[in-house]
């Protein structure tokens, strides 16, 4: 079984030398994706509202040009720039994610200016 590359024009293109996804058999990794307009490379929001929603419109594309949707993620990773962010994270996350919700991993970094927050996702498709 071989791995796959996913890719889509409904997410921005990566700017290194990465996958937007890869599936292999049943497994589909979605690479970090945070909240550029996949048309215009532009940063969408100032918040992390904003930028979460962005974040998870691209992530959503990726997976589904993967043949997979949210509800097939089982866990996800999340990246913030500011532990005071995560309330208003977590308001907009329950926008995107249901019950049973996947595993998370939320963790504090530092992004590329203006960027507040990626996320990145493994999804098992049935």
């Amino acid at each position: 079984m071989s791995k796959v590359e996913i890719k889509t024009a409904d997410a921005p293109q990566p700017v290194a030398r990465f996958s937007q996804g890869v599936r292999k058999g049943n497994i589909l990794q979605v690479a970090g994706q945070v909240a550029f307009d996949p048309k215009s490379g532009e940063v969408v929001g100032t918040t992390v509202a904003e930028q979460t929603r962005q974040t998870f419109a691209n992530l959503n594309a990726v997976l589904a040009a993967g043949g997979a949707s949210i509800d097939d993620v089982v866990m996800i990773r999340v990246y913030l720039t500011d532990t005071a962010h995560f309330a208003e994270l977590n308001e907009v996350y329950g926008e995107f994610v249901t019950d049973p919700a996947p595993a998370r991993t939320t963790v504090y970094v530092g992004l590329p200016a203006g960027l507040l927050v990626e996320i990145d996702a493994l999804a098992v498709v049935d």
